[in-house]
């Protein structure tokens, strides 16, 4: 099945939902034209030289040989390929070889990246997540030094967080970095779940590595972060030496095959901090906040590439008598619930889409907006945005790839088709870079209190007005009594945890959920009122998909709200109560 990079939907979806035009004062030199010239040479890039590759990387897997790791057959000149099409630099700062382009511009790239080639795609995306981190912690130097590899993608970046004992709680890192005695730092212990912590797709690696010092206070508040590459680097920028960091075995997974999670060892290795000592989970959030968002955007890109193989499979395979067909036998997407199953699909990857892009759009008012005002309410959107972007997004991404199995019937359970491959890819987005437990957590207990609930309020209340707009559109006056309804439930269920405490914990997935629902039936929504206001324009079927995606969402989604926001704040005391022994352990 070939992969088709939906560049017209990411150009809406930029233009009409994320509102990339109110980037202009922050990048004057910003225009439709740039846009489409960077959607149109990316799904190209995505289509034509990552999508062939993405099954013989499933098959083949990547494989650790004498100590070094090998990528399959062909990644290695795709890499060489996205690095000299000058794709790593969109986002980066110009003085250290960026393009300076808006942050979500580059997420829409990576969202066909990862529809093309998942496995592919974490490579550069945690190296953007490590130029985020030098960008804004880096000193002059190693900004100078580092920086204008990594954005030319002549160098790769990783994290490097998890230890066997340490998954979520990075209060127990036991990596130990000590003082060499001129200025720097030797490196000993061991990292869990690398992803691409060693390949061989460029010549250095340079891993942000979270560690403590000696007497350094406990937990969290302890760790430092460190900048240790595979290579030494000279301070001229020249390669010397391999470093004692190696991987020591590469991890056998359900999925990615071809991304290569590797178990890293530090045997005293060279390294040189990043930022303050003791300050390394807060320098290290940039990098792991950048890398949730680009988990949301994963999500998607998945979402899309199982959607598409399940379209042309339901379209193709003919099966009994349906009643939406005179055609014997039919084509099983004139079955009732395959369509619905398909539409859904659709729907869904459209809302998350717009989520996913809007998350970047603030970022890049925060980054970058001239207005203080305005950086700040941005930051804020962004900071609320981040959690429901990675958790709500990915789960999709695994739900819309299981619909793929289910619309294949036996065949999606058969390897050869290569539905099953999606599902396999798509289920780590859900716990990587924080499960979405953790996300839901953080949404409850952070991000909701937020400057007294004043960021939820205020999306609560952009939300009513697209709900007013929709009133106004008789063809979408459904969408708005049904999102209206959703918004209330948003906002009940949002005033009653904002006080309950950590016991409110317990309903925030529920929360989440309920929160990703509606503000992606509110985003349908803006991009239904933008293609009515199209319509006539030559392009009507494509417009009109638009505004029966919103009014399936508003029936199929948007009527759930009111039972999330009841799990949401349903009581807590009889989960609290339960005991391994009442729970059969």
């Amino acid at each position: 099945m070939t992969y088709r990079a939906p560049v017209r939907d990411l150009a809406f979806a930029l233009e009409t939902a994320a509102e990339v035009g109110r980037l202009k004062d922050a990048f004057p030199d910003l225009d439709t034209e740039i846009i489409a010239a960077v959607l149109e040479h990316a799904g190209e890039l995505a289509s034509g030289v990552l999508a062939p590759l993405n099954r013989i990387g499933d098959q083949q897997h990547s494989r650790l040989e004498n100590g070094k790791v090998r990528t399959p057959d062909g990644f290695a000149d795709a890499y060489r390929q996205f690095a000299q099409g000058g794709w790593q630099s969109l986002s980066a700062e110009p003085e250290h070889g960026g393009q300076g382009l808006p942050k979500a511009v580059e997420l829409a790239m990576f969202e066909m990246v990862n529809a093309a080639n998942m496995a592919f795609a974490l490579c550069p995306t945690l190296t953007a997540a490590a130029i985020e981190a030098l960008q804004i912690h880096g000193t002059e130097r190693q900004k100078a030094l580092y920086l204008p590899r990594l954005v030319s993608g002549e160098w790769t970046g990783t994290m490097q967080l998890t230890e066997p004992q340490a998954g979520s709680d990075l209060g127990q890192v036991r990596t130990m970095a000590e003082p060499d005695g001129e200025g720097g730092y030797r490196l000993t212990g061991q990292k869990i779940f690398i992803t691409w912590g060693d390949h061989d797709v460029a010549d250095n690696i340079v891993g942000m590595v979270l560690a403590r010092t000696p007497g350094a206070p406990e937990g969290v508040k302890g760790l430092s972060l460190f900048l240790c590459c595979k290579r030494l680097v000279g301070e001229d920028g020249s390669l010397g030496e391999h470093n004692s960091a190696r991987p020591v075995s590469l991890e056998h997974k359900m999925g990615i095959h071809a991304s290569p999670t590797c178990v890293m060892s530090f045997e005293g290795a060279k390294a040189e901090l990043v930022g303050g000592l003791n300050e390394g989970l807060a320098n290290m959030f940039v990098m792991m906040n950048a890398a949730r968002i680009a988990i949301g955007v994963q999500g998607v890109g998945i979402a899309e590439r199982a959607y598409q193989q399940a379209l042309a499979f339901a379209q193709e395979r003919r099966q009994g008598r349906a009643p939406w067909s005179a055609e014997k036998p039919a084509a099983i997407i004139d079955h009732p619930d395959v369509r619905r199953m398909l539409a859904v699909s659709r729907a869904k990857i459209d809302a998350a889409r717009a989520i996913a892009l809007s998350a970047g759009v603030a970022a890049d008012l925060a980054r970058r907006s001239p207005d203080e005002g305005v950086r700040k309410a941005a930051k804020l959107r962004e900071e609320l945005l981040t959690p429901i972007a990675k958790a709500w997004s990915s789960d999709l991404g695994i739900e819309v790839a299981s619909i793929g199995v289910q619309v294949h019937g036996g065949m999606g359970y058969i390897e050869e088709t290569g539905a099953a491959q999606h599902y396999r890819d798509s289920r780590i987005a859900a716990i990587y870079e924080g499960t979405n437990g953790v996300q839901a957590g953080d949404l409850v207990g952070r991000k909701l209190p937020m400057a007294d609930g004043q960021a939820v309020r205020d999306l609560v209340n952009e939300m009513r007005q697209i709900a007013q707009r929709l009133e106004g559109n008789g063809e979408l006056a459904g969408v708005a009594s049904r999102l209206r309804r959703a918004i209330d439930a948003v906002e009940r269920a949002s005033e009653a945890l904002i006080g309950r405490g950590p016991d409110g914990l317990a309903g925030g997935v529920s929360y989440l959920k309920l929160f990703g629902d509606t503000l992606g039936g509110a985003l349908l929504g803006k991009m239904a009122l933008a293609a009515s206001e199209r319509l006539g324009g030559g392009d009507d079927a494509w417009l009109r998909g638009k505004i029966a995606l919103a009014q399936i969402y508003a029936e199929q989604v948007l009527t759930g709200a009111e039972g999330l926001a009841e799990a949401a704040v349903a009581d807590a005391s009889p989960l609290k109560a339960l005991t391994p022994e009442m729970l059969g352990g």
